[in-house]
């Protein structure tokens, strides 16, 4: 019997079983995850994206081939080195497929940096980076108060590190100082140290919890690996955007991290951090002894330089009474020269007067009487036909207006102006007419509102009012005290306890009386 068949189609087929594409998809999921449940790769960091789920993918290749990765967002996040695009890495995880891609790829459970060189590298790549955005430029640094009240130190507070910085405070300028404790390695450092600059940054000035004046980053020394955290892009940015003078004392002379490239000031050491923040208080003093030791003997020099000038400057004056001579001696010349001076302007003035009167004769004076005289003649004769000619101007001008004047023409006017005054009296009559009865309805209308509001439409309305003299009574207690008691209804009051008073009579308001027209 043959082992070929043919299918409904007519084609020839084996007897090789059949798979669905998921099926087959399954089978080669459970062989490569059978085969390779555990494996390290070492390979260099290719694409690595960061979607916002918080998983990491990446691709893990050498000079022939590429495998593609991904961490869980529960491994990236406890990862103490991020994997970067060109690092060389050992990658721990185990080998599966993803069928909807119908491919293979490593699920990563750990991966980190394969040997020193690699994180060197790194290191200075991101070291690069953030050097080209300016967060190391000097520009940017502020600098160091001279004594600031207040200290924040950011470190361990079990390590042998915050107790140098303590006792070194204490032995040059003692200060208040707050610690933030941190974890200071591992993959807690970074998060925790950048929180703590932040939070230090974040505290109000002058709050119930002081604001530091000075911030101090310190940690002991180590390895590449132990100071890793103060590499991370985090504390770095954190470090540039403090507005709080910060110092970095991370490791010792010879240790190297990104942070002290972002800080205002590098301290080799954690004690040398504590020197950098505050003075000596014995220097201090004694430099202000000697400043007020020479400010005294300046003061003192410069006394005696001033009063030797002083003595100098004075004997080089002369003397008050040969200040003196030489004006006495101008003034007995000019008092003897003052009486000749006197003569002489006399005599010039004389003289003067002389020339004046020369001018001044009777001929003189008669022609000049004279020359007046013709021209007061001729301007009288000009005067007559000038006075005739106004005069015949002013006559025709009130001849005109006189004849403006006719008695037919006023009494049109006449007419005309009593017209206009009856069309306005009418008019003041009529507005006069409309105010006066507009001001009786609303007396009219407050009247009955007062009426309304008053308390006698109340006792209209069956309540009484009960008075004890001239108090009114509200309340039993206060009644059962007063001797004599007066109820007052609506149409009259009684008393109890005296004479009953007439019922008041209700008066009518009288209308407000006609004002009648005032034309």
């Amino acid at each position: 019997m043959s082992d070929l068949f043919e299918d409904p189609a007519g084609e020839p087929a084996g007897n090789a079983p059949e798979f669905t594409v998921s099926e087959l998809s399954g089978a080669v999921k459970r062989i490569i995850e059978g085969e390779f449940g555990h494996v390290r790769v070492r390979g260099e960091v290719g694409r690595v994206s960061r979607p916002r789920s918080g998983h990491v993918y990446l691709d893990l290749k050498d000079d022939r081939a590429v495998i593609a990765g991904v961490m869980w967002k529960g491994v990236a996040s406890r990862l103490a080195t991020q994997p970067e695009e060109g690092m060389e890495v050992i990658a721990i995880g185990r080998m599966t497929t993803f069928p909807g891609q119908s491919k293979y790829q490593i699920v990563i459970e750990d991966i980190r940096p394969a040997g020193l060189g690699a994180l060197m590298a790194m290191l200075e790549k991101r070291k690069a980076a953030l050097s080209a955005e300016g967060l190391f430029d000097p520009a940017r640094k502020q600098p160091l108060p001279f004594l600031p009240e207040v200290i924040g130190v950011v470190t361990s507070p079990s390590g042998a590190v915050i107790r140098d910085i303590l006792h070194r405070l204490r032995e040059r300028f003692p200060r208040k100082v707050l610690i933030w404790p941190v974890a200071v390695q591992g993959e807690k450092c970074a998060p925790e140290v950048t929180r703590a600059i932040e939070g230090f940054n974040a505290l109000s000035p002058g709050g119930s919890l002081p604001r530091p004046d000075l911030l101090i980053v310190a940690r002991g020394g180590g390895s590449v690996e132990d100071l890793w955290g103060f590499n991370e892009e985090m504390v770095v940015r954190a470090a540039a955007a403090s507005r709080i003078p910060l110092i970095s004392a991370v490791g010792h002379e010879t240790d190297t991290t990104l942070i002290d490239f972002a800080s205002d000031k590098r301290a080799p050491t954690p004690t040398a951090a504590a020197e950098l923040a505050v003075p000596v208080r014995l220097e201090l003093s004694a430099w202000t002894e000697d400043q007020g030791a020479r400010l005294t003997r300046a003061l003192g020099l410069s006394v005696t330089q001033r009063r030797q000038r002083l003595a100098d400057l004075s004997r080089a004056l002369p003397r008050p009474d040969t200040l003196l001579d030489a004006p006495r001696q101008r003034l007995d010349i000019l008092s003897d020269k003052l009486p000749q001076a006197l003569i002489t302007g006399i005599q010039h003035r004389r003289l003067a007067l002389s020339d004046a009167a020369g001018s001044l004769r009777p001929a003189a004076l008669r022609r000049l009487i004279a020359g007046q005289a013709d021209t007061l003649s001729r301007l009288s004769a000009r005067l007559a036909p000038a006075l005739g000619r106004n005069t015949r101007q002013r006559r025709a001008e009130l001849d005109h207006r006189t004849t403006r004047l006719q008695p037919r023409r006023l009494q049109a006017d006449h007419a005309a102006a009593m017209r206009e005054f009856q069309r306005l009296s009418d008019r003041l009559s009529a507005a006069a007419t409309a105010q006066l009865s507009d001001w009786r309805r609303r007396i009219e209308t407050a009247d009955r509102l007062r009426e309304t509001l008053g308390y006698r439409a109340t006792l209209e309305r069956g309540y009484a009012v009960v008075r004890s003299g001239p108090e009114v009574i509200t309340s039993k207690t206060a009644a059962e005290a007063a001797g004599a008691l007066e109820i007052e209804f609506a149409d009259g009051r009684f008393s109890i306890g005296g004479a009953a008073p007439k019922p008041a009579r209700k008066s009518k308001p009288e209308p407000p009386p006609d004002q009648g027209s005032l034309f």
